[in-house]
């Protein structure tokens, strides 16, 4: 082989090593900021990781929302009608955050089964539901033949 093609051989190599080590950092950077969504069945179920950051959707049970007056902690419950998961939350709530309402919350599942959320998602329709949850929901409807109505206004 002449010098001249060890050299164009050697520029291809590095071009490919290079592009390779591009996508597997790229790859690896993207599934650490992944975030899973889970519904409170799959929850109990067992299903969601243990130390890793996730989202759990569902509807806020009526009922359920606990304030401490002296601090910003409140303390609810997300359900999808057929399990209900305990959340526990330190900052301002959306405007629009209420009980029967649909949420998103951002956080982690503790040791002891509550949901320690990082951030809350409210929608503003009253009728919103994750699609998550309202995919769960319908499942569940055809299931048992009978209509299921999440929010009663």
């Amino acid at each position: 082989m002449t010098p001249k093609r060890k050299q164009r051989l050697m520029v291809v190599f590095l071009i490919i090593l290079g592009v390779g080590a591009t996508v597997a950092l790229a790859v690896t950077a993207f599934q650490q900021n992944m975030l899973f969504f889970f519904s409170p069945t799959q929850i109990a179920a067992g299903e969601a990781p243990k130390n890793r950051q996730i989202r759990i959707g569902g509807m806020v049970s009526k009922g359920s929302v606990q304030r401490v007056t002296s601090s910003l902690q409140v303390k609810f419950e997300v359900t999808d009608f057929a399990h209900t998961i305990n959340i526990n939350y330190e900052g301002i709530l959306p405007d629009l955050f209420r009980e029967g309402q649909g949420v998103i919350a951002i956080g982690d599942m503790q040791a002891d089964g509550t949901f320690l959320a990082k951030e809350v998602l409210a929608k503003h329709d009253e009728k919103y539901m994750p699609p998550e949850v309202a995919q769960i929901m319908k499942t569940k409807e055809n299931a048992t033949n009978a209509p299921i109505n999440p929010v009663k206004n």
